[in-house]
């Protein structure tokens, strides 16, 4: 079952290997159809892996297909869907940039237009959890805001999408945001934009932007 799904699931994996935002076994992305949730399995190198490795599991994590142990996010995952009705893709990675601000505990303030474009909104940094239980998925629930983005402190990013697609292009902007974010504020103290061009610019990229 799902072998498109875990065809695209597997190409979303890819991608984010090429745009170098994961490594080796590091971070997992999952797709939602209806009940169910297709996840990476847990420890699988990218060079090794493929699509008929992903896990079918339900909403309560038990493994509806797949003879691999799911991720250890899996829980995190879950507990997301179960509280986001609009979630259809999750993104965890720990992304160079994006996790340097996460291990400073610091948000990532609206700097450049292309930020505001694409979050509309800093980016948040959730309390500490420990990772493999639903821990996380709580902490990311009391900050996360309309551009679904969070820094998790002192481990990395998640990002949730209402689309696989939509989950993606928020993974790879973060990062490219975090990276001029970080070297700007390494020499200056800049202040963000002005709220109402935030705003402006966020609605017009998501009306105007792109072919419809």
């Amino acid at each position: 079952m799902y072998e498109a799904e875990k065809q695209l699931l597997y190409e979303a994996h890819m991608t984010l290997e090429k745009y170098g935002l994961v490594a080796y076994t590091s971070g997992n992305v999952s797709l939602r159809i209806d009940d169910k949730v297709i996840i990476k399995p847990s420890g699988v190198p990218y060079s090794l892996l493929k699509p008929a490795d992903m896990i079918v599991v339900d909403l309560q994590g038990e493994t509806i297909e797949g003879t691999k142990k799911p991720s250890i996010d899996t829980a995190t995952h879950l507990y997301l869907y179960k509280h986001l009705d609009w979630a259809k893709s999750i993104i965890h990675t720990h992304s160079t940039f994006a996790t340097a601000f996460a291990v400073l505990g610091r948000t990532i303030p609206v700097l450049c237009t292309a930020h505001a474009d694409v979050f509309g909104e800093e980016i948040p940094v959730s309390e500490y959890a420990p990772v493999g239980s639903e821990a996380i998925g709580k902490a990311v629930l009391k900050v996360i805001g309309k551009s679904g983005t969070v820094l998790l402190k002192r481990h990395g990013v998640i990002v949730v999408g209402e689309s696989l697609d939509d989950a993606l292009k928020k993974a790879i902007f973060l990062e490219e945001v975090a990276k001029m974010s970080y070297f700007v504020l390494l020499r200056e103290n800049v202040e963000q934009l002005d709220t109402s061009e935030i705003d402006r610019l966020n609605l017009q990229y998501h009306t105007k932007y792109g072919q419809r």
